[in-house]
């Protein structure tokens, strides 16, 4: 079921604590870690606890859950001493999305290059 957690996710996995992971931040609705593929100096991964596949269908179904990850999302940006930064949310295999649980990138400590690619 949709918000549930589910058993072959990763992301699910990492907030529930059986897979480790480099956590900077956490609330009672998200958790923020060091992706460990960074693609920035700062590559932050911030994921809302409950299981949506994606920021659309994440921001449809628990929209408070999706406010609370973007003000998390600029709440790493702020202790990490970011003063530009991108939050980036792939959505589908094409732009990218290989965990199919909602997550915002924080990218910051290079230049940063428009279009993204």
């Amino acid at each position: 079921m949709v918000g549930e957690p589910q058993d072959d996710c990763l992301f699910c996995k990492i907030a529930a604590g059986q897979i480790p992971a480099d956590v900077v931040r956490e609330t009672e609705t998200t958790l923020a870690f060091r992706d460990i593929s960074p693609q920035a100096p700062t590559h932050v991964l911030v994921i809302p606890k409950v299981h949506h596949p994606d920021a659309a269908s994440l921001a449809a179904a628990e929209p408070a859950i999706a406010a609370d990850l973007l003000r998390e999302a600029g709440q790493v940006a702020g202790e990490e001493k970011l003063k530009s930064y991108r939050i980036v949310f792939n959505t589908g295999s094409g732009a990218g999305q290989t965990v199919f649980h909602a997550h915002a990138h924080v990218l910051g400590g290079r230049g940063m290059q428009w279009p993204p690619g």
